[in-house]
């Protein structure tokens, strides 16, 4: 037998489940006081110097000598460009995954709406796009084009007219892919500038960065302490915590599938979590031996590793319906319903940021193409938080037009409320527009 013990067995039925639960769930995205004050040192520098502290730090932390800020700016061309430098089938996946994601947040679109009550007077809400948005990539070797189109595409479906890129380029490394994703996704301007400067750049503005209404997009300890920062200049998406998968399976799925839907999430990074809940406990030793046997074969095999066995688990629950109890405690980024009737199980699910129905439906699909945004609640988070989308590049304004009786209607309900708080100034307002016969 393949030796299994790197991945931690829990029981639901143990008396200390939730305790041992609630340790393997602990996550802190807490900055430690060096890192705080970085960033505020770095923001206080943008702020006050603009593109000079930008080209500082690009030489920097990105080990890139630049004469001016022209040689930061990726023209339109240039992404275009990507698009024919990078393999047919490449560019072909590309349009295919950017074109079921904007099919998708179509779907997410609202539109302004009124209501007009008996006496005329007229109700509404008024949906209006962001003017601009500010789009984080990671750059170099590590980075995600798929986040490209996951952030731009929704921002580009509610209307934004203008998507600002920020991208690093460390030592020079520019990847293709991303700027053809960028290309395809319609953003407008591209930046070569990274970390918690280039943050603040979209915060703030700068003599060349244009300042965004909101920022998204993943990026690493000072790009998170950074996005905390300027919250309230801005808006920001979320801060998002390390990746997760949580497979809830009835036992019948190939337990290879099962081994490989971990994996990959465990492979993101080190403080990644993946995580199986089943009611059979010889399924969970089966896919123990199939991740043995399976991990040597990933070309980021110590990542996944550490992953699995820092904070990996494997859970044997009574039922499903026990199951689908520590799934709502867990509240997964990503929740895989790996069972033979997952519409069954879908009302009973409360927290999940995306769920992934049947045995067919491999998370990856979803980071990737399915259509649905990869960009999710983590770290519990899901109780009260939503997927990025459509909405998150609208604001939405309320419309109020009194008619004359509605405001002699209302003004005597508002003088009440408002004397009753002592805003005189209120409630005299409201009551010069009491009509004379609707005195009380």
């Amino acid at each position: 037998m393949t030796d299994t013990a790197f991945i931690r067995r829990l029981n639901a039925s143990d008396a200390d489940f939730s305790q041992q639960l609630e340790q393997l769930l602990s996550w802190e995205s807490v900055s430690d006081d060096s890192v705080n004050q970085r960033v505020l040192d770095i923001i206080a520098a943008v702020r006050q110097q603009g593109d000079a502290a930008l080209i500082e730090f690009t030489r920097q932390f990105d080990g890139l000598e630049v004469a001016e800020m022209g040689d930061l700016i990726l023209p339109r061309e240039r992404l275009e460009a990507a698009l024919d430098k990078i393999t047919p089938e490449q560019r072909q996946a590309l349009e295919a995954a950017a074109e079921r994601v904007r099919s998708y947040h179509e779907h997410q679109q609202q539109d302004s709406w009124q209501y007009t009550e008996a006496n005329g007077t007229v109700l509404g809400q008024k949906v209006t796009p962001l003017d601009r948005a500010g789009l984080y990539v990671p750059g170099g070797k590590a980075s995600y084009p798929s986040s490209v189109l996951m952030n731009a595409i929704p921002a580009k479906v509610a209307g934004v007219p203008e998507v600002v890129m920020v991208v690093p380029t460390p030592r020079g490394e520019i990847n293709e892919l991303v700027l053809a994703a960028a290309a395809v996704a319609g953003v407008d301007r591209v930046f070569t500038i990274g970390g918690a400067q280039a943050v603040a750049a979209l915060a703030y503005g700068t003599e060349s960065v244009p300042a965004v209404d909101k920022i998204v997009g993943p990026g690493n300890i000072y790009v998170a302490t950074a996005k905390r920062h300027v919250f309230g200049k801005v808006g920001i998406d979320m801060i998002a915590g390390p990746s997760e998968i949580l497979v809830v399976c009835d036992g019948q799925t190939d337990p290879d599938w099962i081994a490989m839907d971990l994996f990959s999430q465990a492979e993101h990074d080190e403080d990644a979590q993946a995580i199986l809940v089943s009611p059979d406990a010889d399924f969970i030793e089966q896919v123990a031996q199939s991740m043995a046997r399976l991990l040597p074969t990933l070309e980021r095999e110590e990542i996944a590793r550490t992953s699995v066995r820092e904070r990996g688990a494997l859970i044997v629950v009574e039922n499903m319906q026990q199951a689908i109890e520590v799934a709502n405690q867990i509240a997964p980024e990503h929740l895989e319903l790996s069972v033979a009737d997952p519409e069954s199980l879908l009302p009973q699910i409360r927290h999940a940021g995306a769920i992934f129905m049947g045995r067919y439906t491999a998370e990856a699909l979803g980071d990737y193409c399915a259509g649905p945004n990869h960009v999710l609640p983590t770290s519990g988070t899901a109780r009260f938080s939503s997927p990025l989308g459509v909405y998150d590049f609208q604001k939405r304004s309320s419309i109020i037009n009194c008619s004359p009786q509605g405001a002699s209607e209302l003004g005597k309900i508002a003088s009440v409320l408002a004397r009753g708080e002592s805003l005189t100034a209120h409630a005299r307002s409201a009551e010069y527009r009491i009509q004379p016969d609707q005195e009380q």
